[in-house]
């Protein structure tokens, strides 16, 4: 009988900006035979015909469930088998800014047929109605994982006024000028072009093994001058590496043909004989191997199972991936994500739906599912080698997860390297402002604590107390170089860390109560002590006004670590307390600080709060704060201390912002006092409801059951012992944390009295590590546990 629901008039092809998901399950990793070989059925993945939502069709059967859940009949199965390539030689490394031009036609036999659950049939009619159509619209559409990795190799570069307003030099004496050779010194390569002079010179030693001795940079700074162009990056389309000094940035020309030819360099014929800095970076990040070796050269062995689990590195994803692994190592992630015997939460869009992507991810990362060697080495592994050693796995491709936490950021939204610190700020607030409904507890609660600050004047004795909220500490690592090394630093611990970030110190600021300018003695100390403690370790240092980073060893012992000193005591109570500072509702930043911040790049808004903040007396103390609310999202709104008209704006909110809000969770009435405090921004107003969770309305019952706040009471334990043990850690190589590489190191149990064993986290590859002192070190992340 024929099918009844193949001639819907509504079947129509995917538009080109809609998302086909037809590589993998859209709920869980399960791909299409033939291309992971995870699966050791041939059921192939059904895209649906309605929505093109990609559904498993094997022992999960996702795609039935889609069925059951929306009433979506059609899908179209997709199996496909990998053809066997020989090849003479192994296949060319990537060394271009380029995507292959392979098909899958070209690496797979594929077979189609048509299924229908509401009949039900498997071979429905493939030239009924509109189905030709459709079908050729899903096999033709670019992929929502393929365009993503397209995504991976574009590098969005802007211009900027220094480029834009460039002004060059008379050519009188051009003839006299040789491009040849670097002006300081006898370098033929890595040469740059000063636009606005014609001087040419070398520039800084490049990752990819181009030497120089920064004598453009050196031009650059003697003579204020901004623009140069890398001479051997000169193509004949116009394409080249731009620098400007002035903004520290890869930029863009749009007059550089002119501004070349100003100089008698033509693009007629010019052939580019050196890699790109972009080329270079991006050859770098894909081949930076973390030593794989053991010390005495034997490769250290891969390692499979729950809990050990590669992500495949989709271009620039290493900080994704690390912090990934070291959150999903810790109990209150997996308890909250990973459910293997119940159903994916329901929802229309499962690729647009964070918790369904979590969960995916957490059954990925945990299950083991998806931990075996790849097929695809085992299969063009010669026979005559016969397995010599295990091939690493395949890794699961986290594109859906990637595109849904970075959607709407102006970074994370991006393809380009990260900063890992950040991304794991970004995550606990995405994770912190979706729902927790049916009594599950939002994870980031087990890393959230108190700090308490205590400020003491110096001349009266008075003292004030103020208690935040936190779910990560930055410390501070100290430089103490070695006598006669330029770039070489004594050895600190993490202990010595953190006794500086809970140190006195003295802060200028005029007393409320006696009016003395003696100052201040600010201490600050952890009121509470979480689960899971996540401290980035800051080893930056100013090098004209740029943060620049240092390679200084920071020590952490295997051993638990006391945190009893740490602890804030309890309050004297013959203390007097200074009374509360009135603030004016114009606020004047100290203009000499102001402006060597400004002078560091950071905007206007963003320096006066972050002056505001912190006394508005001292740089570095403004500096740490200001890479520390990063992610705030009204960061860069203007500073506003009068908010004396919040009760009146409140009772004019747009009701559809009070709904959005509850939405999220959030009763009306707080709704409505975080949106009169933040005239009336949604985004600033679901920030405020979790940075004031005692600032509570006074007709607030306490009875509402809200999603977000499942909490009651402060965060943390205030009890002793407080020993803490690192479990994890993300260690990164490069000379900036917007380049190279992150890897992770997860220590497996903690439980055995037996030293456990360290896993390498490198992107796709796990392997058991037997010494990691060194990783431990230069570590970039650490996460700990209390024990």
């Amino acid at each position: 009988m024929a099918c009844v629901h193949s001639g819907a008039s509504d079947l129509s092809p995917p538009g080109p900006t809609q998302a086909v998901y037809r590589e993998d399950c859209t709920q869980c990793f399960d791909s299409i035979p033939g291309i992971d070989g995870f699966k050791d059925d041939d059921a192939g993945l059904n895209v649906c015909l309605h929505c093109f939502n990609g559904g498993c069709a094997g022992d999960r059967d996702h795609a039935l469930l889609h069925f059951k859940r929306y009433g979506h009949a059609l899908a179209l199965n997709i199996r496909r088998t990998q053809k066997q390539v020989q090849r003479d030689e192994p296949p060319p490394k990537i060394s271009k800014l380029a995507i292959a031009a392979e098909t899958e036609e070209d690496r797979y036999d594929v077979v189609t047929s048509v299924v229908c659950y509401a009949c039900p049939q498997e071979n429905v009619d493939k030239s009924t109605g509109n189905l030709p159509a459709v079908i050729e619209g899903i096999m033709t559409a670019m992929t929502f994982s393929k365009r993503e990795e397209v995504k991976a190799w574009e590098q969005e570069f802007v211009s900027c006024e220094h480029t834009l307003c460039l002004t060059q030099e008379d050519v009188a004496d051009s003839e006299s000028k040789d491009s040849s050779q670097c002006t300081a010194c006898d370098l033929q390569e890595n040469l740059w072009l000063c636009l606005e002079c014609g001087n040419t010179a070398c520039g800084r030693s490049q990752l990819g093994g181009a030497r120089g001795n920064s004598h453009a940079l050196a031009h650059a700074e003697a003579t204020s001058h901004a623009v140069a162009v890398k001479l051997g990056s000169i193509t004949a389309e116009g394409s080249a590496d731009i620098y400007c000094y002035k903004c520290n940035e890869e930029r863009t020309d749009p007059e550089l043909v002119n501004h070349l030819a100003h100089w008698g360099i033509y693009l007629a014929g010019r052939e580019k004989t050196e890699k790109s800095l972009m080329e270079m970076q991006v050859e770098h990040n894909l081949q930076w191997d973390f030593s794989m070796t053991t010390e005495d050269g034997r490769e250290l062995v891969p390692v499979y199972g729950p809990g050990f689990t590669g992500l495949a590195n989709l271009g620039n994803s290493c900080y994704l991936s690390s912090v990934m692994q070291c959150i999903f190592s810790t109990s209150g992630f997996q308890s909250r994500y990973y459910h293997p015997s119940e159903e994916p939460p329901v929802c229309q869009v499962p690729a647009q739906d964070i918790e369904t992507q979590l969960r995916k991810l957490a059954d990925g990362l945990l299950s083991g599912r998806y931990s075996r060697p790849d097929p695809r080495v085992i299969a063009s592994a010669p026979a005559s080698e016969g397995p010599s050693s295990s091939p690493h796995q395949k890794g699961l491709v986290p594109a859906m997860f990637k595109y849904l936490i970075g959607q709407g950021h102006p970074e994370f939204a991006t393809m380009r390297q990260q900063d890992a610190f950040e991304f794991l700020l970004h995550l606990f607030k995405s994770v912190s402002l979706s729902k927790h409904t049916d009594g599950q507890v939002n994870p980031v609660e087990n890393f959230r604590f108190e700090v308490e600050q205590r400020l003491q004047c110096l001349g009266c004795k008075k003292v004030r107390y103020k208690v935040d909220e936190q779910d990560n500490i930055s410390v501070a690592v100290p430089a103490h170089r070695i006598a006669g090394e330029k770039d070489q630093f004594e050895s600190v611990t993490l202990s010595e860390c953190l006794d500086i970030f809970t140190a006195e110190e003295i802060v200028e600021l005029t007393c409320p109560a006696c009016e003395s300018q003696a100052g201040f003695s600010k201490k600050t100390t952890f009121k509470t002590l979480p689960q899971e403690l996540a401290v980035n370790a800051r080893r930056f240092e100013l090098v004209k006004w740029v943060p620049t980073k240092l390679d200084i060893p920071v020590v952490v012992s295997d051993e638990p670590i006391d945190f009893d000193p740490y602890l804030a005591g309890a309050h004297d109570p013959n203390e007097e307390p200074l009374p509360e500072i009135q603030e004016s509702a114009k606020f004047v930043a100290n203009p000499e600080i102001l402006d060597q911040l400004l002078g560091m790049g950071f905007p206007t808004p963003r320096c006066e709060k972050a002056l505001h903040a912190t006394g508005n007396s001292d740089v570095e103390a403004a500096m740490n704060w200001l890479f520390a609310h990063m992610e705030d999202p009204d960061i860069d709104e203007p500073l506003v201390l009068d908010q004396s008209a919040g009760g009146a704006k409140a009772m004019e909110q747009d009701e559809s912002k009070i709904s959005q809000l509850g939405e999220m969770g959030i009763d009306a009435s707080r709704a409505r006092r975080a949106l009169a405090a933040t005239d009336g921004d949604v985004n600033r107003a679901v920030d405020w409801v979790f940075t004031h969770p005692d600032d509570d309305d006074d007709d607030m019952d306490g009875q509402n059951d809200t999603a977000g706040q499942t909490h009651q009471g402060p965060f943390g334990y205030d009890t002793l012992p407080a020993r803490y043990q690192l479990r994890s850690f993300v260690c990164h190589k490069g000379s900036s944390v917007h380049a190279g590489h992150y890897v992770a190191f997860i220590r497996k149990s903690l439980a055995s009295e037996d030293s456990p064993p360290w896993i390498l986290f490198n992107d796709e590859k796990v392997v058991e590590c037997e010494k990691i002192d060194d990783m431990k070190k230069t570590a970039y992340l650490y996460f700990l546990t209390r024990v």
